[in-house]
């Protein structure tokens, strides 16, 4: 038996090295990390963790150090499933979403990194096992860049080992979204997967009108192109405007997905590990694409969705982007020939650096 003992909770601030922007989230220049450290009646730790683009992370800490403990305390830290369940419940009236459900991903986050160490296994192989090796894509938040400093981004990207990249759309004239990605498109060259994020900017005729005018770029996907809530929405937009969609960062929950997929709202269902429900969630959301013979991708924390991905045979691509976090962890991401390597170590093997981040404290 390996009961919980203790959980310990950490809000960071971390300033971002330039200020990022796209077009519903404005400026952003620092992000928030909650971290959830559960130790198991042995001495044994599990690391999850979630994040904000700014605000509201101490709402998400405060669920995790005030709610969540006594829901779990001297649970068995194996019984993933029993404690989600117990969590979800537990919070449900005052929650189902926001600051609760991102607490809960953390909390679960950290249980299956200590269920995998225990097993000696790296985490993805825990989680069935596919291939370790990922297609990951470089996702810019470059709404506000000139196309010299977007493609001079691109470049960068590119030199690091990136073979599919993806850019911000949204802008105030649609003729400035088309001539960024007609730029792109001409630096990248024909058959270069490339992507376009909206960030639920447009109406539903302004989505399927600007899809219509980047038809002739040959995205992969257009990202997030109305709000969340619009599931009809999306299957119009899907339908009309030519284009594959890519939509889920955020979705809530697994049920969340399923109205999506089933009303044929999403090409590329895109859960986020960190605010879907934890690894419990997004694995039962990929196979859910899988049903439905969907290709899965994902949004942010890809230290820890490349294990998820490379348990799926339905991953498309890894989303990567990083908010100064690789600069607090051990082992970053590794890449090889626009792919991402999966960690053999034990659990995820994210090894957080605690004292820098302590000075981080928010």
């Amino acid at each position: 038996m390996a009961l919980i003992a203790t959980i310990e909770t950490g809000l960071y601030r971390i300033p971002l090295g330039i200020t990022l922007s796209d077009s519903t989230h404005g400026e952003m220049t620092a992000f928030e990390l909650i971290t959830c450290r559960v130790r198991d009646a042995d001495g044994a730790e599990g690391i999850g963790y979630t994040y904000t683009v700014g605000r509201n992370g101490g709402a998400v800490a405060d669920v995790l150090k005030r709610e969540i403990p006594d829901l779990v305390a001297g649970r068995e830290a194996d019984d993933t499933e029993a404690i989600w369940h117990r969590v979800w419940w537990g919070l449900h009236y005052g929650g189902r979403g926001g600051p609760v459900v991102l607490a809960l991903s953390a909390l679960d986050i950290a249980l299956w990194d200590l269920k995998a160490q225990r097993a000696e296994l790296p985490l993805f192989r825990l989680l069935g096992g596919f291939d370790a090796r990922v297609p990951c894509y470089a996702g810019g938040i470059d709404l506000d860049l000139s196309v010299d400093a977007l493609l001079q981004q691109t470049d960068d990207n590119l030199a690091k080992g990136f073979r599919a990249i993806k850019m911000k759309v949204g802008r105030p004239d649609l003729g400035a979204d088309v001539a960024r990605v007609r730029a792109m498109r001409k630096h990248l060259g024909d058959g270069f997967p490339l992507m376009a994020d909206a960030n639920m900017k447009w109406t539903v005729e302004e989505a399927i009108r600007a899809a219509r005018a980047l038809q002739p770029f040959d995205l992969t996907w257009l990202e997030e192109p109305t709000i969340p809530d619009d599931v009809a929405g999306h299957a119009r937009i899907l339908s009309a405007g030519g284009v594959p969609i890519a939509a889920g960062e955020n979705l809530r929950s697994l049920w969340d997905f399923k109205a999506y997929i089933a009303a044929g709202a999403v090409s590329y269902p895109e859960p986020d590990v960190t605010n879907c429900g934890g690894v419990t969630s997004f694995m039962k959301i990929a196979r859910l694409a899988e049903a439905f013979n969907l290709p899965v991708t994902s949004h942010g924390a890809h230290d820890i969705t490349v294990h998820m991905l490379a348990a799926c045979p339905n991953r498309s691509f890894l989303e990567a982007h990083g908010f100064g976090l690789d600069n607090y962890i051990e082992h970053p991401l590794v890449l090889e020939d626009g792919l991402a390597l999966a960690a053999t170590r034990p659990g995820h093997g994210i090894n957080f650096d605690w004292e820098g981040l302590a000075g981080l404290t928010a």
